[in-house]
């Protein structure tokens, strides 16, 4: 059996860096190459330590959210992927430390990295900032020169519904949105909205009328619905920024007496754990929350251990889930008499 002299000389290393390369040291510091130079040589003249296990750094990972634990349980997709990146902390091995929603720089010297979900302010990401330590935002970008981020692909998504309502005869399709008021103040647009507007206008459908924006909840999805089922030309489809405003529709629609889907369809976006159980069961559009909680651990971590200076955003793709709550419009008939001759 090779000893780690001869791996020493092989590689050109000492033999005290050969064993601290072996036995995983994370104080040792030497360049990648030394390292490589140093297993090959180990490969090569077949040297095994018994029961070597590569020891992984136990990070500590800060969680940043930026709404309060009331507002996620009236809209529960920060919730979804703030639960799915806490799992995979654990999982994993690291330290969750819950950030305050008033960031100091004291927080920094908790931290290896930072983990941000929901909508930030200029002033907030500026907070980020100076805490000197790699960030991964989750549905947001935050400074996409600086930080990772892990988004849904909207464009993509709100077409793949447009589509559908389209394909089903639908022309008169109302959008019900949300938007928020960051900590400085400013308005943040709902990002569906423009994508939908574009679309409809290509099309030749678009209808000023048929936008109404409030917030995310379901007391705006019913509020919202009862304006488009007063309109003189009710829409025949209504598309949904999130579940929660599906929500509030369905009731907006049972109350005036209509049923869904015969009467009005709706469509839904998150595919959150409700919406199957809705009645009719909600189509909506699945995010895979999970998925985009793990994975942006996943990149935050590996950003930490490798230094890596360059920024990535990732953008996930959704999927339609076609349930029960849209049907074909009716095609109106022509009733024809037949006189005789």
């Amino acid at each position: 059996m090779a000893t780690i002299r001869e791996i020493a000389e092989m590689a050109g290393v000492s033999v005290t860096t050969v064993s601290r390369v072996l036995n995983f040291d994370d104080t040792l510091n030497v360049q990648d190459e030394t390292k490589r130079r140093v297993f090959e040589a180990a490969d090569r003249l077949e040297y095994h330590i018994k029961d070597r296990k590569k020891r992984k750094k136990k990070l500590k990972l800060g969680i940043f959210c930026s709404y309060s634990p009331e507002e996620e349980l009236e809209d529960t997709f920060y919730l979804s992927l703030r639960i799915a990146a806490e799992k995979k902390i654990e999982r994993e091995g690291f330290q969750k430390i819950q950030i305050g929603r008033e960031i100091c720089p004291e927080d920094a010297a908790k931290i290896d990295g930072i983990i941000c979900l929901g909508t930030f302010s200029e002033s907030t990401v500026q907070k980020i900032r100076d805490l000197d330590r790699p960030a991964v935002f989750i549905d947001a970008k935050g400074d996409q020169e600086l930080f990772d981020s892990v988004v849904v692909n909207l464009t993509h998504s709100v077409k793949k519904v447009l589509d559908y309502l389209v394909e089903e005869g639908h022309e008169r399709i109302a959008f019900i949105g949300g938007s928020d008021i960051d900590s400085d103040g400013k308005e943040l647009e709902d990002a569906r909205m423009p994508i939908y507007c574009s679309y409809m206008e290509k099309k030749g459908f678009l209808h000023e009328d048929y936008i109404r924006i409030g917030g995310f909840t379901p007391k705006y999805g019913y509020q919202l619905g009862k304006e488009l089922l007063a309109l003189k030309e009710r829409p025949t489809a209504i598309f949904c920024a999130n579940d929660s405003l599906a929500v509030g529709c369905y009731k907006a629609i049972q109350e005036a007496g209509l049923q869904i889907p015969e009467d009005i369809s709706v469509v839904g976006f998150n595919d959150s754990s409700m919406a199957k159980y809705l009645v009719p069961p909600l189509t909506t559009v699945h995010i895979p929350m999970n998925f985009m909680g793990e994975r942006a651990v996943e990149v935050l971590s590996e950003r930490i251990s490798t230094n890596r200076e360059t920024s990535m955003c990732i953008a996930v793709s959704a999927r339609l889930v076609i349930r029960e709550s849209v049907s074909k419009v009716k095609q109106k008939t022509e009733i024809r008499i037949d006189r005789g001759r």
